[in-house]
């Protein structure tokens, strides 16, 4: 598969939140370094994905906010 993305991060599923529509995935990317997506329930069933699992974060946006008090 080839994607147009730039940002792929490779990491381990920690946690999945499933509700009635979405589902919360949080992937630990390094030790202590998480990074959490709201994905449809549908596509975390079809990726087979479950705690403990390698998965990859694929980011690619016009648009990255940063904000500081």
């Amino acid at each position: 598969m080839k994607l147009s993305a730039r940002n792929i991060l490779k990491g381990t599923v920690k946690q999945l939140v499933t509700g009635a529509v979405n589902t919360e995935v949080t992937l630990e990317i390094a030790p202590g370094i998480e990074i959490t997506s709201i994905i449809t329930r549908a596509s975390a069933e079809q990726l087979g994905l479950a705690e403990g699992k390698e998965a990859y974060a694929v980011i690619k946006s016009s648009n990255v906010m940063m904000a500081m008090d």
